[in-house]
């Protein structure tokens, strides 16, 4: 179908960089909140659909464009945790589900967990050099996954019936990743 991969690539990552900047307005709209993390929905997928670097670029710049054209999440200090956050949960799909052929359960879950491990550093960075007004790494980690519990749980719901319908439709290799 697609004669030039990284065309298709740039393609599909627009898509879901598209999809992670409209889903969170639709979710706001209907007083959803930010609990849902529906961000992080095209954000995860997209680990599954695209080559590693190509799932990173969507992964940095969905966070990052929000920022910019909707002010959700706010520049400062959100964003920036955001940014590397949603890199890491890209980045790790796309290693775990397509290099390493993982569980897209286990995948979902260790990606999670990198990925708000990372947001920690990254908070903890900010706070030591930056002076930023966030609280301890750990109680930020712990309140990022206490109140992230609802998308949490719409993640692991709906992502792996899409992987599914993605594989059998042909947008996603059936090589990339074991379902069960």
């Amino acid at each position: 179908m697609w004669k030039n991969s990284s065309v298709r690539e740039i393609v599909v990552a627009g898509l879901f960089i598209a999809i992670g900047l409209v889903l969170p307005m639709v979710f706001h709209f209907f007083d959803l909140g930010s609990s849902f993390l529906p961000m992080h929905i095209p954000v995860l997928i997209s680990g599954f659909v695209l080559s590693t670097p190509f799932a990173i670029i969507v992964g940095a710049l969905t966070p990052l464009l929000s920022s910019i054209i909707t002010g959700m999440p706010p520049l400062y200090p959100v964003m920036p945790y955001m940014f590397f956050e949603l890199a890491v949960y890209a980045a790790a799909v796309s290693i775990l589900s397509r290099k390493l052929k993982w569980n897209v359960y286990l995948t979902l879950v260790l990606s999670m967990a990198a990925g708000r491990i990372v947001a920690g550093a990254v908070v903890w960075l900010m706070v030591v050099v930056f002076g930023a007004k966030l609280p301890n790494p750990f109680v930020f980690v712990s309140a990022a996954i206490v109140s992230g519990i609802p998308g949490i749980i719409i993640q692991l719901i709906a992502i792996p019936p899409l992987v599914i319908l993605l594989k059998k439709i042909n947008i996603i290799r059936n090589e990339v990743c074991k379902i069960g």
